[in-house]
């Protein structure tokens, strides 16, 4: 199979307006006319330029009998009426009238109402996939739910980036149904399988366990699935690239070339990090993106601080347990599995990723690096969860830049950029 439409921009520039126009229009315009089309797409979490995206495809898409947009939240918070408005760029006039043929949709990820189950990945299967990292605690069968919209129309059109990514490598594809819009079945056994693996043998790297799982349970879905895969220029938030056909292909191309755009390669480990995580991560559950991209490039004994202001929130969704779990390393879990296996595995795999690579051997955790919030989370919930607290309004940001030198890594906007030390 191949791509069946793409360009890919200079390095330094960006794709113009008309160019994804004429891409989109060569992907998909003429195959999908009269069909029922369902688009996923990410929420406000994600760096693309989604309001142009939007006006175009539904502009390649003018032709289909119905069309809607559905957020692949995962176990995101959902959208509110003004959010969604304001993520694909439109009015409330807009939508009533231009695009009142459209439908903008959450995924209702915890209403099993809308979920319906196409199949079942075995223990074996997981095991085999999994290999050397399999571990008891991803458990038994795994059902694969997926919300029944899915189901109910004739194709599925992905759009959505491509990013190094702490549980599969790079996102984007497939992993727009899992865990996009899909149970919490499959989204506890793909983190929790990436946090066995770990942030180290994972991120940046194309052809893991964890996509091999995710493309199986795509291989279960009826549906036909058209893939627009983006790489997203780090500067500008414009598109750097742009390939659009089937899932597996799209996205491997989009990998390939996110893995020359989103890398920065360093020839020694750096002592501390400061990483200021956006305020389009409104809570730490995404914004903890700050210190995935950065641990590879962090020497042992390190330290990365998350420098966010404006956060003050662990979970909306997730506090609760996130809080009794607290952020340690994979082995803190494993080792007292009988207290802390009852948590939701998604959980446990966000705090060992936070937390970092470490060990735990006789009663004692020793973290290879150290994590610290600069936020607004407070210096006893970051005791509490066994974080760093630095108050934010401390830093002289000035301070950080230009110390590359020294073993001081500042990044202006993290948590897209993977930085790694070359072997």
């Amino acid at each position: 199979m191949t791509v069946k439409a793409q360009r890919i921009a200079p390095v330094g520039t960006i794709l113009n307006e008309d160019t994804i126009r004429a891409v989109l229009h060569e992907g998909i315009g003429n195959t999908l006319d009269g069909a029922r089309v369902l688009v996923l797409i990410p929420d406000h979490t994600r760096t693309l330029p989604l309001p142009l995206l939007f006006r175009l495809t539904v502009e390649a898409l003018a032709d289909a009998r119905s069309l809607a947009f559905m957020v692949a939240l995962g176990t995101h918070p959902a959208l509110s009426e003004e959010s969604l408005l304001r993520l694909v760029g439109i009015t409330a006039e807009e939508r009533a009238t231009t695009y009142r043929h459209v439908e903008l949709l959450n995924h209702d990820w915890e209403n099993p109402g809308a979920l319906a189950t196409i199949g079942t990945i075995s223990r074996d299967e997981v095991q085999a996939v999994a290999g050397d990292a399999w571990h008891e605690s991803l458990g038994g069968d795994v059902a694969i739910r997926l919300n029944r919209r899915a189901l109910e129309v004739d194709h599925l059109l992905i759009l959505g980036p491509v990013f190094p990514h702490e549980v599969v490598g790079f996102s984007g594809g497939a992993k727009y149904l899992f865990p996009g819009i899909s149970s919490a079945d499959m989204i506890n056994v793909t983190h929790w399988l990436g946090a066995l693996i770990t942030i180290l043998d994972t991120i940046g790297i194309a052809e893991t366990p964890v996509r091999a799982l995710i493309h199986r349970a795509a291989d279960r879905v009826p549906t036909p699935i058209i893939l627009a895969a983006l790489v997203v220029d780090s500067k500008t938030g414009g598109l750097a690239g742009l390939f659009v056909g089937d899932h597996l292909t799209a996205w491997r191309a989009a990998a390939a070339l996110s893995a020359e755009r989103h890398i920065v390669w360093v020839d020694r480990p750096f002592t501390r990090a400061l990483s200021i995580a956006p305020p389009m991560y409104d809570e730490l559950w995404t914004a903890a993106k700050a210190m995935y991209k950065i641990e590879p490039a962090l020497a042992d004994g390190g330290e990365v601080i998350v420098y966010a202001p404006h956060l003050d929130t662990v979970s909306i969704v997730h506090g609760a347990h996130i809080y009794e779990g607290g952020y340690h390393v994979r082995d803190f879990y494993l080792k007292q599995w009988a207290t802390y296996g009852r948590l939701p595995l998604g959980v446990l795999a966000h705090g060992t990723h936070l937390r970092g690579s470490g060990t735990y051997e006789q009663g004692v955790e020793r973290a290879r690096i150290q994590v610290t919030l600069a936020t607004k989370i407070s210096p006893a919930d970051c005791e509490r969860l066994s974080l760093g607290y630095a108050d934010p309004a401390s830093f002289d940001l000035a301070a950080w830049q230009g110390r590359e030198a020294e073993g001081v890594l500042f990044v202006p906007k993290a948590g897209e950029t993977l930085y790694r030390v070359r072997v």
